[in-house]
């Protein structure tokens, strides 16, 4: 699955530092607005620590994590909905991811110049989400004058479709994400049509000091109260620190992490709650030559996942030979899962499973 989390903030909150220390790609940093213009594009290994207890009961000659692509876009400003900072511009890029980082600056610094010359994270979470409901709106308003039109030979249909947009518009109007809007099984193809951007589920990444990366701050807690109301989730990181790990050999992040009280970086913990934010699980192929990691939406049966290997598997899909992780590494392996009696055949209408070990059965 080709899955993207668009990193966004105003300028100047350590969108760009993030970014380099995710994909370790190099992206321009720098004390001054609109350093990023077109938006930088990272693959992010999904961390996982049951891909290499797998791989090494089945001595794998590969081990491949699944993975996120992380784009990082240029920082919004005020009237970026009306095109201010390339604002139409960098919108358009929002369009095309899966969610939404954003990172909001939760720390003092005299040397790193704010936007709006002063730190409020509430205020700053207010004008990214005000451009992204303005240009919604007038997508919205665009679907009605034409639904409008539509509605005036009498189709019953249209005229329910046109009345659900009005009642979506004044939600907007109201300064109220589309994330948070409720809709019926009827209304749902109406909305994705709209390809929204306030729809978009978020995960805050609250940028701080290192000193402040256990508890948060002040200014953390203006965030959280944010994402309590909306039912979002909050990370806590510290770009800078982030990114000195991230030049790191592997064996000396353990080390340094260690010596800080951290059981995983900042950016581990970001990845896996973007990971959840999109309502992912993880189902593993295992044995001699590959252990690999599969990214599928939580409730996709067992055909479903066989199609993230090869439309073939989908579609000559005979069964699946399932063991959960837990007992596959208790028992050692298949061959153990399978005397245990633990390695089950499951048909069609399964449904996956987090860390499910399948080997699947098809038709070529």
């Amino acid at each position: 699955m080709a899955l993207r989390c668009g990193i966004v903030g105003l300028p100047n909150v350590g969108k760009s530092t993030l970014f380099n220390a995710l994909s370790q790609a190099g992206a321009e940093s720098a004390n001054y607005p609109f350093c990023t213009i077109e938006p930088n594009v990272g693959m992010v290994s999904v961390p996982d620590e049951r891909l290499t207890k797998l791989g090494d009961i089945n001595s794998s000659q590969k081990v491949v994590p699944t993975t996120i692509e992380f784009v990082d876009i240029a920082g919004l400003v005020a009237g970026a909905s009306k095109g201010e900072g390339l604002g139409n511009q960098f919108l358009g890029h929002i369009r095309e991811v899966d969610a939404i980082v954003h990172v909001v600056r939760c720390f003092d610094d005299p040397n790193v110049v704010h936007v709006a010359a002063v730190v409020d994270p509430a205020s700053d979470i207010e004008v990214i989400e005000t451009e992204l409901m303005l240009k919604d709106l007038e997508a919205v308003e665009r679907r009605i004058d034409r639904t409008q039109k539509a509605a005036k030979g009498g189709d019953k249909k249209i005229k329910e479709e046109l009345a659900f947009y009005e009642r979506l518009l004044a939600y907007l109007s109201e300064g109220q994400p589309v994330r948070l809007f409720e809709v019926t099984d009827v209304e749902s193809p109406w909305l994705k049509s709209l390809f929204l951007l306030s729809a978009k589920p978020v995960l805050y990444a609250a940028n701080v000091g290192e000193d402040d990366l256990d508890k948060g701050n002040a200014y953390v807690d203006q965030v959280r109260a944010i994402a309590k109301e909306e039912g979002a989730g909050v990370v806590l990181v510290s770009a800078e620190l982030e990114a000195q790990i991230a030049e790191l050999e592997e064996d000396e992040k353990g080390l340094f992490l260690e010596e800080m009280g951290m059981d995983a970086s900042g950016l581990d913990r970001l990845i896996r709650a973007a990971y959840d934010l999109l309502g992912l699980i993880t189902f593993f192929t295992s044995g001699p030559k590959e252990t690999r990691a599969w990214t599928i939406a939580e409730g996709t049966k067992g055909p479903g996942a066989a199609g993230q290997i090869h439309t073939d598997f989908e579609r000559g899909f005979i069964r699946a030979e399932t063991i959960a992780y837990t007992d596959f590494v208790e028992k050692g392996g298949e061959s153990g899962a399978r005397d245990a009696g633990v390695m089950r055949s499951e048909g069609k209408e399964y449904v996956v499973a987090d860390g499910d070990v399948i080997l699947f059965r098809f038709n070529v």
